[in-house]
């Protein structure tokens, strides 16, 4: 097709004829396709309805439209927030809580949160139906799985005691589990940290009874955010433009799961080539039935950053001594969002 093309305006020059309006109509010459800017792209985990969006920005088109072609990735053994500072991938997923530690460093990672991916957050903790854990004070005297994460910890320590338990009675053991449900079930363990939109509607499929709290209903400085988009520094300051046209279809593709969740679900599920949702299709129809209204929810646009609502999280972890340093202000941008 090129070589055509360039012969038939080699004839127009040599013959001297004009390109105008014929008998009617307009004759337009196409031009050489544009070349796509590439993109690599590390999730935090297995492909998850958290990720929709991306998916469904992929099969409709939004990147190329953009001018670019982007990869999607899992994360190396070391984390994608490492492969992403050292711009192996110019963006990744993580989440405010997580992302403090490599912003607190001597020599910060140079990275930054440039849309919440999920404007609110939908963790919590889930339990047996009916043994009293339908509140935080329920945890005292009983067995809660853990990361062993200081941030965990001392959110629960916090909610645990100020809803009058005591949260040196409960006792921690190690969350080695993937299918929450089926471990209450069997009594491995008593309570887990979970995301209602994936670990709750496990349950219900596999009609487990459970209780479930959310942590940002009981005290609102743990409504963080959490997954977050972010983005190499260095690719932020060298390709603002390039950045701003990937956070715009990200927002189109978002913005479509928000509206279409079966169809984006399709999408997600089509675009998986890891094969870890194989089998588990009503989990991500259910789920994305149930996150797909909470991409948006009440902010005035997908990917929205509230300054209150991160530097409240932030300033709790120094108040806490759980971060080495006051990183208010720090961390986050919406400069690179569609306006």
């Amino acid at each position: 097709m090129k070589n055509t093309t360039k012969k038939i305006m080699s004839l127009m020059l040599s013959t001297g004829v004009a390109v105008g309006m014929l008998a009617g109509s307009t004759v337009f010459v196409q031009a050489e396709e544009q070349e796509l800017t590439k993109i690599t792209f590390c999730l935090d985990w297995t492909p998850n309805t958290n990720h929709t969006g991306i998916y469904a920005a992929q099969a409709l088109g939004y990147y190329e439209e953009a001018g670019l072609e982007v990869e999607i990735v899992q994360p190396p053994e070391n984390g994608a927030v490492l492969m992403c500072a050292a711009g192996q991938a110019q963006f990744a997923v993580d989440a405010q809580d997580t992302l403090a530690a490599s912003l607190a460093l001597d020599d910060p990672l140079g990275i930054t949160a440039v849309a919440a991916m999920v404007q609110h957050n939908t963790s919590g903790i889930i339990s047996r139906a009916g043994e009293g854990i339908d509140k935080p004070a329920g945890l005292t005297g009983k067995t809660y799985s853990t990361w062993e994460s200081p941030i965990e910890l001392a959110i629960l320590e916090n909610l645990v005691n100020a809803d009058g338990g005591d949260f040196s009675q409960v006792e921690l053991i190690p969350n080695d589990i993937t299918d929450e449900p089926a471990a209450l079930a069997a009594h491995q363990t008593d309570a887990i940290w979970v995301f209602e939109g994936w670990g709750r509607v496990t349950a219900d499929i596999e009609g487990v009874d459970v209780d479930y709290f959310n942590f940002r209903d009981i005290n609102s400085v743990f409504d963080y955010y959490t997954p977050v988009l972010i983005a190499n520094n260095e690719f932020l300051e060298e390709s603002p433009e390039i950045a701003k046209a990937f956070v715009a279809a990200t927002a189109k593709g978002y913005e479509y799961a928000a509206e279409n969740p079966k169809e984006a679900a399709d999408m997600l599920i089509a675009g998986d080539n890891t094969g870890s949702l194989g089998g588990s299709e009503e989990l991500v129809y259910k789920s994305q039935e149930y996150l797909s209204s909470k991409y948006v929810d009440d902010a005035k646009s997908w990917g929205v950053i509230d300054p209150a609502r991160w530097d409240g999280f932030y300033g709790w972890l120094y108040e806490n001594e759980l971060c080495a340093k006051d990183l208010i202000g720090v961390g986050y941008t919406n400069d690179f969002l569609p306006e």
